[in-house]
């Protein structure tokens, strides 16, 4: 039976051989699809590494600039320029007790009035 199978030609070729080259022609297709989207996928993979590392000098970038920013000389000369403030005397520090006290001595800002316009 297995040799009347090995031996059964169709048109002139065996059974087995046209069996084999089918398998072999899939396998090939298989093959070089597998390695297409693997390829497609290795490209994806470079392109997220170049963002990550783009998006990672960037945070360098932004981090360095917090620091400049949140330097407390330049926030105290910012003070004093804009706002004309300065740093504390001891008589303006408080304790909670002593919250209540301040708190009667000034009096309580009363709320700006707004003026309505007419629109003609």
């Amino acid at each position: 039976m297995i040799r009347a199978l090995l031996n059964h030609r169709i048109r002139g070729f065996r059974t087995l051989n046209i069996v084999l080259g089918a398998t072999l022609l899939t396998l090939a297709i298989s093959v070089n699809l597998a390695k297409t989207v693997a390829g497609r996928e290795r490209n994806e993979i470079g392109q997220v590494e170049v963002d990550m590392n783009r998006e990672r000098k960037r945070i360098r970038l932004l981090e360095a600039e917090v620091a400049h920013l949140e330097q407390p000389e330049r926030l105290e000369r910012l003070a004093r320029g804009h706002l004309e403030l300065g740093p504390l005397a001891a008589r303006q520090e408080a304790t909670i007790d002593t919250l209540s006290t301040l708190a009667a001595q000034h009096p309580r800002p009363q709320p700006v009035s707004t003026v309505s316009v007419a629109v003609p």
